[in-house]
């Protein structure tokens, strides 16, 4: 917002990571070292811990930079909040290995036979997991179990696990000794010190453009210092700020004052939100105290009679005028009734599978591609691209949708969070048996089932777990943007598209103050706020996903979406 007034290309102290203003200090590159040597010896196991935002994630981004791409194979996990099998399969797909089909084997199995034959390629696996203090004892053990894979003279896979200092009180535990005594290699990021952090400042203000220097004078350099305690992300939110304050101030130069104004704000909002949150939980506690109260009370009263407990508990959810009948006539047809259910979703899913395959695969990538396009356009009432239309989807789409004033988002995560975004998708499947890939469009939503374009033979409708097994992380979306925000609010070019951005979150109900033109703190705050409520990253920028969902919040803009009428 303030990037013409300093005469910046871009912003400077954006929080989302980017290689260009990667910054390595003394240890971030000690950091650097020990992993590069941990894989050059094959230990199997590397250990890197850091405190939140000490540029633990930088530094795994840019050592898998710089693996050979002939010699290294490498993937990276960001979500280890999953059982042992579901973290089992979210490791294959990101291997690219594609989904068991034979009958009898499993994920492992499909696993050891990838990392067999790139072992025979002379190819290393490296395989990271970040926020490793989020894994659960059962994964942990199930990550142990997957270093066993391994030939007669060395490991087939080496694992890096990063995460916060809690992850290496995790380890010293009596029950992780197996896990952390095969960790040979271990690193703590610390925090940078002042000379590293006014290098880190300058190295992100030349990268952004910035002519000159003295942007920051030296004592907010150490005001900025101490709040910050060297910790790459608080700088950034420290120096955004402050620049922030100094345009709104038509300030070229941040003196301490401005800085600490900058961080009077910023701690103001943290302990707003840190209050709010606490409120939150109040209801929660009482809540669960309630259920604890009523549990020990019924188990008090049943305590005498278990097995009238137990008919009584599964008499109450039969229909009203329903014959009692004791627990050894109700148990053993329920457990055949189970079993047949287990069979017959056996047979659904070949049905679905051999549906899929005949569907999807009896089209090229590009053409499987053209026909998701012309699904999500019809949803915006454009033009669909003819049949015979020659063109290239991985390049042709974006072109393609800038033909039909729309644009092009691509995609990378998980389906919750394109759930939030809440627009029709277009989802990259990865099909066993099919070369290539297809795609597979998402445009409404049922409960809990997602309905498809084009349908898979009699299916219109999936559940989540069956898009999942076959997506590969992929997809593109089309959206608007009439009042062309992106660009203008990016640049911060003119006080009016600030205005724009005010009203706009104000009919979105989170902006309650008045139209400034100028993104200061309260704007700011409205756009976290909107971003949390929506569960988008929490960064204050507004880029393509909150104005895409922010749009999509207001009924004027007439947004297709997966949930219609459920803003």
């Amino acid at each position: 917002m303030y990037l013409e007034f300093y005469g910046f290309r871009e912003n400077p102290f954006n929080l989302t990571p980017d290689p260009r203003f990667v910054f390595f200090s003394k240890t971030h590159r000690e950091a650097f070292a020990h992993l590069m040597y941990g894989i050059q010896n094959r230990t199997g196991f590397i250990a890197l811990t850091g405190e939140v935002g000490s540029g633990k994630t930088t530094v795994l981004r840019t050592f898998l930079s710089h693996l050979d791409g002939d010699r290294y194979h490498t993937a990276l996990i960001f979500n280890p909040l999953q059982s042992p099998r579901d973290f089992l399969q979210s490791m294959n797909r990101e291997l690219g290995i594609p989904p068991p089909t034979s009958p009898g084997e499993s994920p492992l199995d499909a696993l050891n036979q990838f990392l067999l034959r790139e072992n025979a390629l002379g190819r290393t696996v490296v395989l990271v997991i970040d926020e490793s203090q989020n894994l659960e004892a059962a994964v942990l053990e199930q990550v142990r179990l997957v270093s066993n894979l391994e030939t007669d003279r060395e490991k087939l896979i080496h694992i890096i696990l990063s995460g916060q200092p809690e992850f290496g009180q995790m380890l010293q535990r009596k029950e992780m000794r197996q896990l952390s005594q095969r960790i040979i290699v271990s690193y703590h990021l610390q925090p940078m010190d002042f000379p590293d952090t006014v290098q880190y400042i300058k190295h992100r203000l030349e990268v952004a453009g910035a002519k000159g220097g003295g942007f920051f004078s030296k004592w907010a350099l150490k005001r900025i210092y101490r709040y910050s305690g060297g910790l790459p992300r608080l700088i950034n939110a420290a120096c955004d700020r402050a620049l922030l304050v100094g345009f709104n101030r038509d300030s070229s130069r941040i003196s301490h004052r401005l800085a600490a104004e900058a961080i009077k704000d910023l701690k103001k909002e943290t302990a707003f939100y840190s209050w709010r949150r606490r409120i939150i939980l109040i209801p929660l506690f009482v809540f669960l105290g309630i259920l604890l109260a009523a549990g020990l009370y019924f188990a008090k009263l049943d305590s005498a009679d278990p097995v009238y407990s137990l008919t009584r508990l599964w008499e109450k959810g039969k229909p009203q005028g329903e014959a009692r009948v004791g627990l050894q006539g109700e148990l053993p047809r329920a457990k055949v009734v189970e079993n047949r259910e287990t069979s017959e979703s056996g047979g659904a899913r070949e049905d679905f599978f051999r549906a899929m395959v005949g569907e999807l695969g009896s089209h090229s990538e590009s053409e499987s591609a053209r026909r998701a396009f012309n699904v999500l356009a019809g949803l915006w009432n454009s033009k669909p691209i003819p049949e015979a239309t020659p063109w290239n989807s991985s390049d042709g789409m974006e072109a393609a949708a800038l033909e039909r004033d729309l644009l092009l988002y691509r995609f990378s995560g998980n389906l919750g969070a394109l759930m939030r975004i809440n627009y029709p998708a277009a989802v990259e499947l990865i099909i066993p048996g099919v070369d290539g890939k297809r795609f597979l469009s998402l445009v409404g939503m049922e409960g809990e089932q997602i309905k498809i374009e084009p349908p898979l033979g009699e299916r219109r409708f999936l559940a989540f777990s069956e898009v999942e097994k076959y997506w590969s992380g992929q997809v593109f979306l089309l959206w608007k943007d009439p009042l062309n925000l992106l660009a203008k609010v990016a640049r911060g070019s003119s006080r009016e598209s600030i205005k724009t951005l005010q009203e706009l979150l104000r009919e979105a109900g989170v902006y309650r103050k008045p139209s400034t033109g100028l993104y200061n703190s309260d704007t700011l705050s409205a756009v976290k706020e909107f971003q949390s409520a929506r569960g988008i990253e929490r960064d204050g920028i507004v880029g393509r996903q909150t104005l895409m969902v922010l749009y999509a919040s207001i009924d004027r803009f007439q947004v297709p979406t997966l949930t219609a009428g459920k803003k």
